[in-house]
């Protein structure tokens, strides 16, 4: 009988993210990412939306793991369809935890 633990293991599913960023004029923007930090910082940067041309992303405010890419395009849609108020309350339910002013690791 062959030993299970010699067995390859199946890699797991990399992780995905629902995120908040907050413009400079008070706007949520909704969106997905395998790495949430670093595709704030190209918000930052003036590029990977059209949505920050007008008014410059500021903070990284929410994070919502999901267990795959699916799962976080069902979810983005979802958060999208609620209201600006509801929103606000995600943000204020669970905060992103600042790593230097939301900027990137390492």
């Amino acid at each position: 009988m062959p030993d299970s633990s010699s067995a390859p293991e199946t890699p797991a599913a990399k992780p995905w993210f629902v995120y908040l960023v907050r413009a400079a004029n008070g706007a949520l923007y909704c969106g997905i990412s395998d790495d949430p930090h670093k595709r704030f910082a190209k918000h930052q940067s003036g590029k990977g939306a059209r949505f920050f041309y007008s008014s410059p992303a500021q903070a990284l405010v929410y994070i919502e793991p999901c267990a795959g890419k699916g799962d976080a395009l069902r979810r983005e849609r979802a958060v999208k369809a609620l209201s600006k108020l509801a929103k606000e309350a995600l943000v204020a339910a669970a905060p992103v935890i600042a790593l230097a002013d939301n900027a990137p690791s390492g």
